[in-house]
């Protein structure tokens, strides 16, 4: 059992590869248990939020590897933008889209790409995808140290680097 920064990472390293794994090593961990419905603490986890989406986009940017963007309501608690993925040299984009839920940082925040809907058994209704084998018991052990960086990074990210191959050969998404 390997421990780093106090992220337990026997599923961590089952999960990732090197790549991912190193990068995410650099994310910050978050300290405050805090959600949507803990006033002036959700507050100041949403300042925790931030830095470490902004530490990890400009790790992406180093390693050039920039995948998404996103934003949130004023009170952090919806949050849209765009994820995409390269698949034999053509970029497929998809809206992304998520809420946090009321027991969060507890409950893992649901990652949606309302446009898949429908299209793998690996995603719930409404264009959820898939986390609970995979990515569920790693949050659970590591709250609340992680946050919305590590979500993309540790679920969303590998799951389309699984997924979206898998849908273009098999026709369910097309070229742009």
């Amino acid at each position: 059992r390997r421990v780093h920064g106090g992220i337990d990472f026997i599923f961590l390293i089952i999960m990732v590869d090197a790549s991912t794994r190193a990068v995410v090593e650099r994310i910050p961990l978050l300290t405050i248990r805090a959600g949507p419905r803990d006033g002036e603490a959700w507050i100041n986890r949403l300042k925790e939020e931030y830095a470490a989406l902004i530490k990890y986009i400009q790790l992406n940017k180093e390693n050039d590897n920039d995948w998404f963007t996103i934003e949130s309501n004023k009170t952090g608690t919806r949050w849209n933008g765009k994820c995409w993925y390269i698949h034999n040299l053509i970029r497929y984009e998809f809206d992304l889209q998520f809420e946090i839920p009321a027991t969060y940082p507890a409950t893992p925040i649901e990652l949606e790409l309302p446009e898949l809907d429908g299209k793998t058994s690996k995603m719930y209704r409404g264009g959820k995808i898939c986390l609970d084998i995979h990515f569920s018991p790693l949050w659970a052990k590591n709250v609340p140290r992680f946050g919305i960086a590590h979500s993309l990074a540790l679920a969303l990210g590998p799951w389309m680097a699984a997924e979206i191959p898998h849908l273009v050969e098999a026709g369910m998404i097309v070229a742009p």
